[in-house]
C-alpha cells in the first residue's frame, strides 16, 4: 500500500511542471490541506509548496546550466509570470542570479534532489475508540504557525498556565490544544484553551473556535509529549490507510487530563481526529 505521503511526493515530480498548490496536492492525497501540510512536514522536514518551490528552481537551474538563451522562458516553464520574480526567488534559493547560472559563473549549486520520506519509527498506538462529539467552544491563548515553524507553541502554554481552571464559564478540568482555521499556504491557528459554555467576559487576549460536531477516532497518546509528532505520524501513515476512514474537513485537537503534568509524568493526552467512513466501492 502506497503512504499518503508517498503518494504527494510520487504526485509532485509527476506533476511538477503543470499548476500545483496546496489543495491539489491533498485532493490526489484525500487529505485536507491542512492534514497534508501537517504530515508532510513531520515526514520529510519541509512545507508542501517550499519543497515544491525548490523543486522547480532546481529543474530550472539544471537547464540554466545547459546554457539556455531565454531565461523568461525558464522563468514562466518554473512557474514565475515575470524575470524579476523567478530572479528574486532564485537568488533567495541559491544565493545567484540566474544569469551567472547560465554564464557558468557557478557549477556546484545546492540542488533540491527528489526527497524519500524521512525516516521515523512507526510507534504502537493506543486502540482508538469513536465518538460523535457536539458543537462546543475553546477558548484561551492563540496565533497563528506553519508546521515548520511552531515553537511558539510552548510559549502559548506557559502563557495560558496562569488562566487554567480559571477561564470564564469553563465547563471542565481539561484543557486542549485546537488545531482549527487552516491557510491556503500550510498555516493553521493553534489555541491552546479550555472548553467553555458562553465566551461573555473571555479576557481581551483570548481567542475562541467553536468546534462544529463531528465524528472522532480517538488516539490515547502513551508516550512522553514530546514525541507526540510520533503519534500524528503513525496515525497518517499508517494506521488511517488501512482504516476504512478518511479524514474529515475539520479542526483536530488534543484533549489533556485535569492532572496533566509531563515533568513528574503524570496524566494523560487523548488526540482527537475527524474522521468519515469511507464507502465501500
Amino acid at each position: 500500500m502506497m503512504l499518503n505521503i508517498e503518494r504527494a511526493l510520487w504526485y509532485i515530480e509527476l506533476e511538477l511542471g503543470a499548476h500545483l498548490d496546496l489543495g491539489r496536492v491533498a485532493r490526489h492525497c484525500n487529505l485536507s490541506p491542512f492534514a497534508l501540510a501537517r504530515l508532510f512536514a513531520l515526514s520529510t522536514g519541509w512545507p508542501v509548496m517550499r519543497y515544491i518551490r525548490a523543486r522547480r528552481l532546481s529543474q530550472a537551474a539544471l537547464t540554466l546550466q545547459q546554457g539556455t538563451p531565454e531565461i523568461l522562458k525558464v522563468a514562466l516553464d518554473a512557474g514565475y509570470s515575470s524575470h524579476e520574480a523567478f530572479t528574486r526567488a532564485f537568488r533567495d534559493q541559491f544565493g545567484v542570479t540566474p544569469k551567472q547560472v547560465r554564464e557558468r559563473k557557478y557549477e556546484h549549486l545546492p540542488l533540491v534532489e527528489p526527497l524519500r520520506m524521512k525516516e521515523m519509527n512507526l510507534i504502537t498506538l493506543s486502540t482508538p475508540r469513536f465518538e460523535t462529539r457536539p458543537e462546543f467552544f475553546i477558548a484561551g491563548l492563540g496565533d497563528r504557525f506553519t508546521i515548520d515553524r511552531n515553537e511558539g507553541i510552548v510559549g502559548l502554554w506557559q502563557a495560558f498556565e496562569p488562566y487554567i481552571g480559571r477561564v470564564s464559564c469553563q465547563v471542565n478540568n481539561w484543557n486542549y490544544g485546537l488545531c482549527c482555521n487552516p491557510g491556503d499556504d500550510g498555516s493553521f491557528e493553534y489555541i491552546a484553551g479550555s472548553e467553555v459554555s458562553c465566551i461573555k467576559n473571555l479576557p481581551p487576549a483570548f481567542r475562541y473556535f467553536k468546534v462544529p460536531q463531528q465524528n472522532y477516532a480517538v488516539f490515547r497518546h502513551l508516550d512522553h509529549i514530546s514525541k507526540i509528532h510520533q503519534t500524528f505520524f503513525t496515525i497518517f501513515n499508517h494506521w488511517l490507510p488501512g482504516s476504512g476512514y478518511a479524514l474529515a474537513d475539520g479542526p483536530e485537537f488534543e484533549q489533556y487530563s485535569s492532572d496533566f503534568d509531563p515533568a513528574q509524568g503524570k496524566g494523560y493526552v487523548d488526540v482527537w481526529i475527524p474522521v468519515v467512513r469511507v464507502k465501500a466501492l
